[in-house]
């Protein structure tokens, strides 16, 4: 880890690239806060220039030598001047010198750090710019003094002047990819990135520490940060640096911000000198911020809050806390964040008296999803007599935390303190809950059943009904699901939560039916609802996000997988830990990747979600399922056979309602490692089962699967009364009518043209799903097409095999069976000969580079074209391009 890879600013590269070779010659300097990049960036930007183009001179500049004439070009200069020569004659010898090394080439001045740059230095900087045949790059650290020579570069229009802006959180996902060799869990990314602000200096510091610290783990291949942050002493002293002297005013200020931000302007000026405000902003410690009518103040850079926090003694911090609860107690607590602010701040500094408050808290810091901050405040409330309500939220909270076994314990402790009914069905649901899915004991079904019975008021009744309908959808007892569901939305007296949680039962069924219509009703309905059920049952998300993910999935909707991927849901869980919520929005972006052929992103992400599923059995199985489908997509028949019996370890028996999604993965399992038999006959069975137990939808999509394996006339479903069995292609043509949206009707027609044989047809299915964005779909078709045009005029296939290339530009890593259809068997040599021909080589060039001779390379062009179907050189190009894998490289 001593070097980090260059990741990223690739603008800001050619910009400098170009700033050496454009034609009108003018310079560049990027200027910038220390530790931004700037001099790694211009250290890469210079070694990409030949030395036998350009005469290339670097300089670093340093406090050490600013005091020194020309110290600052100790490097450049010859090690003895002449003498008796004036200031100016110096500086003209010292240009001559430059010219007359650089013999003829292009000079390039390349300058470190130039605000350190001594005055002759500078003033001699300044001169070879103006040099016809001179360019001058350089980085300025910002609020920094500039020698006036070196201003006046930009000011002259000899040089352009750059803010190089910090790393975005893509480059610094790329950065801690490439340091730590591996892709980074997409919160722990963002964590980061917001800590560091996007500054590698501070980035690098960060990784260190926590790599010494063992806070970076790996878990399928992805690094996962803690979240705790140890300090390095090399990184307390460059942020102690950054901070400088305070006055204690001024201290206050930072201290008051780095425990309450973001906090009012208003509230800091009641507990400060409005003075000492003033200064810490002019200073660049604090920063002003709107936010709708209210001004907040934020620390300037977030480490800087983690360095006060870690300095301030424990008595002051408590002090501190105090202090800011008081204040807006006293200015009342206005937004709804702020009771979960004065809470905090009361268990933290050792002043909260209150449960109801802490249990309040606990309530709002789960209904946004910040499971770390709801444990901590539901545990102080139950420990401060907050009784069984405390200990219900506590256990909920800690099944979502991954921790069935502690939840179990902190309900089996209230057990006997249920007073009344409302408690004892919140309890029942609570610990059905755990014990059903936290530690997959299928049992828990009928003994929450038999419970409650034992309630009397209908509402409590109501609630453990809803719990045990979604229950029986997972185990996949679909009619006593649908039937406990809707006498649960029949009943006027059940809780709004109670109602939205069968509702959400409805909707995945109907879903997984292809009722996608009343699907899309119903959890259209339940999102409406949403501001009334969040505080009582905030999880009910996740059985609202999984109806919805189902519905969107199946119907290939990858523009609503986008749309639920970038909603507020997915911020607030991945940035609170609610990792059920994250690891399942993970396999719906590793789908959606797939689908549009993006192999690399689709294998990355479904690893991701792996990674943050490590702990939990709930959807484990399925974000194991969804990577055994990416390697399959990519070829990988190791890799999708590692990850489909991981599958099976990890997939927990209560979550069978999910069995469509690993059984179809097994299907693609079985035809990656070439076995299209086995696939054939898996689908066909699982196609069978489906059918049987009514879920339309997912049967589709196992169809689909057999059409794409070229085996759209095998035999599914019963046997009919004329003994015979129908096609594939016959069911999808009744499914069509059967199963909601656009799609069903394009797989239908995908079938027949299989069937018939149709190019033109099949084009046409290609065409309908690339407007879908299933583009691997669109591929396969296509290269159906034109497997089925073999033996027709060779010109004939050109234009669809562009469309072909056109849609595998569009994708990486792809190499699926209908696509591994069109590899011809070339030998290594006709590749070669076919790869330099299709680049326009003529065969006697061809035959020097090779040591053939002309006719040896003419003959391989002849076999090559029978293989291909094309008529010539003018048709090779679009041949080799729409060869799946084709790279350059041999795909075979």
């Amino acid at each position: 880890m001593s070097r980090w890879d260059f990741v990223g600013r690739t603008d800001e590269l050619n910009r400098l690239l170009s700033a050496v070779g454009g034609p009108d010659g003018r310079g560049l300097l990027f200027s910038g806060s220390a530790g931004v990049g700037k001099s790694r960036l211009l250290r890469e930007g210079v070694a990409a220039l030949p030395t036998d183009r350009y005469a290339v001179w670097s300089v670093a500049a340093s406090a050490t030598t600013a005091a020194l004439p020309f110290g600052g070009l100790v490097q450049v200069l010859p090690a003895t001047q002449p003498q008796g020569l004036s200031p100016a004659g110096i500086l003209r010898w010292a240009v001559d010198v430059l010219q007359e090394e650089a013999a003829g080439r292009p000079i390039v001045l390349a300058i470190d750090d130039a605000h350190l740059l001594d005055p002759p230095s500078a003033a001699l900087v300044h001169l070879i710019a103006r040099s016809e045949n001179a360019t001058v790059l350089g980085t300025l650290r910002n609020g920094e003094q500039i020698p006036l020579p070196i201003r006046a570069l930009w000011t002259d229009d000899l040089v352009d002047l750059v803010e190089l802006e910090p790393l975005g959180q893509s480059d610094t996902t790329g950065l801690l990819a490439a340091i730590l060799g591996g892709p980074v869990d997409a919160g722990s990314s963002e964590r980061l990135h917001r800590l560091s602000a996007g500054n590698p200096l501070l980035l690098r510091e960060l990784v260190l520490a926590a790599s010494g610290g063992d806070e970076l783990s790996k878990t399928y291949g992805i690094w996962k940060w803690t979240g705790r942050l140890e300090l390095a002493p090399s990184l307390t002293d460059l942020i102690d640096t950054r901070i400088g002297q305070l006055t204690p005013g001024v201290r206050a200020v930072v201290e008051l911000v780095a425990f309450g931000e973001p906090l009012g302007l208003h509230l800091l000026e009641q507990a400060v000198d409005p003075a000492d405000v003033e200064t810490a902003e002019e200073r660049g410690l604090i920063s002003m911020v709107h936010d709708d009518r209210r001004l907040n103040v934020r620390l300037a850079h977030p480490l800087y809050g983690e360095v006060m926090r870690r300095q301030c003694p424990v008595s002051r911090t408590r002090r501190l806390q105090a202090t800011l609860a008081g204040l807006l107690e006293r200015v009342g607590k206005r937004r709804r964040d702020d009771l979960l602010r004065v809470a905090v701040w009361r268990l933290d500094s050792g002043t909260a008296q209150d449960p109801a408050l802490l249990l309040d808290a606990a309530a709002q810091a789960f209904g946004r999803y910040d499971v770390p901050l709801a444990t901590r405040l539901a545990r102080a409330a139950l420990d401060g007599e907050g009784g069984s309500d405390a200990a219900e939220l506590l256990a909920t909270i800690l099944m979502f935390a991954d921790r069935p076994d502690e939840a179990i314990a902190v309900l089996d402790q209230v057990a006997g303190a249920l007073q009344d009914d409302r408690r004892r069905g919140r309890w029942l649901t609570a610990r059905g809950m755990v014990s059903y899915w936290g530690l997959s004991r299928e049992s828990t079904v009928e003994e929450i059943a038999a419970r409650a019975a034992e309630l009397t008021d209908p509402a409590d009744r109501a609630r453990v009904r809803a719990f045990e309908a979604i229950m029986r959808l997972h185990r996949l007892d679909t009619d006593a699901a649908v039937r406990l569901a809707q006498a649960v939305l029949d009943r006027p007296a059940a809780p709004m939560a109670a109602r939205e949680l069968a509702r959400c039962t409805l909707a995945h069924l109907q879903a997984a039916q292809g009722q996608y219509r009343r699907s899309a009703t119903a959890i259209a309905r339940v999102q409406a609802e949403a501001a009334y059920w969040r505080g009582d049952m905030p999880y009910l998300q996740l059985a609202m996000e999984l109806a919805r993910g189902t519905r969107l999935a199946l119907s290939g909707d990858l523009a609503g997988i986008d749309a639920i991927v970038a909603d507020e849901f997915a911020d607030l869980a991945g940035a609170g830990d609610f990792r059920l919520g994250t690891g399942y929005l993970a396999i719906l972006q590793a789908y959606a990747a797939r689908l549009r052929g993006r192999g690399d992103e689709a294998l990355k992400t479904s690893l991701g979600a792996c990674a943050v599923l490590a702990t939990s059995r709930v959807y484990a199985g399925l974000a194991h399922a969804e990577r055994a489908q990416a390697a399959a997509l990519r070829g990988d028949a190791a890799h999708a056979t590692e990850a489909m019996a991981e599958a099976d370890r990890t997939h927990a028996p209560g979550m069978a309602v999910l069995y469509p999604w690993l059984e179809q993965a097994r299907g693609a399992v079985h035809a990656v490692v070439g076995d299209l038999p086995a696939a054939t006959k898996h689908l066909s069975a699982l196609a069978d089962r489906l059918r049987e137990d009514g879920l339309a939808g997912h049967e589709l999509l196992v169809l689909l699967d057999l059409v794409r394996y070229d085996q759209a006339t095998a035999s599914v479903g019963p046997t009919c009364t004329d003994g015979g069995r129908r096609t594939v292609a016959q069911r999808l043509t009744e499914l069509s009518e059967q199963v909601d949206g656009v799609l069903p009707p394009l797989v239908a027609r995908y079938a027949r043209a299989a069937v018939d044989g149709s190019p033109d047809d099949l084009l046409a299915v290609a065409d309908g799903f690339a407007a879908r964005e299933l583009i691997v779909y669109a591929a396969e078709a296509t290269a159906m097409a034109l497997h089925r045009m073999r033996g027709v005029r060779a010109g004939a296939t050109a234009p669809a095999r562009e469309r072909l290339a056109e849609l595998l530009r569009r994708c990486d890593e792809v190499a699926t069976p209908a696509l591994r259809l069109l590899r011809p068997t070339l030998s290594e040599r006709e590749w070669e000969v076919a790869r330099l021909a299709a680049d326009g080589v003529t065969s006697r060039t061809i035959a020097e580079r090779l040591f053939l001779s002309t006719r040896t390379v003419e003959n391989h062009l002849q076999r090559v074209y029978s293989k291909l179907g094309v008529t010539g050189r003018t048709e090779l190009r679009a041949a080799l391009r729409s060869m799946p894998g084709h790279d350059g490289g041999n795909p075979a």
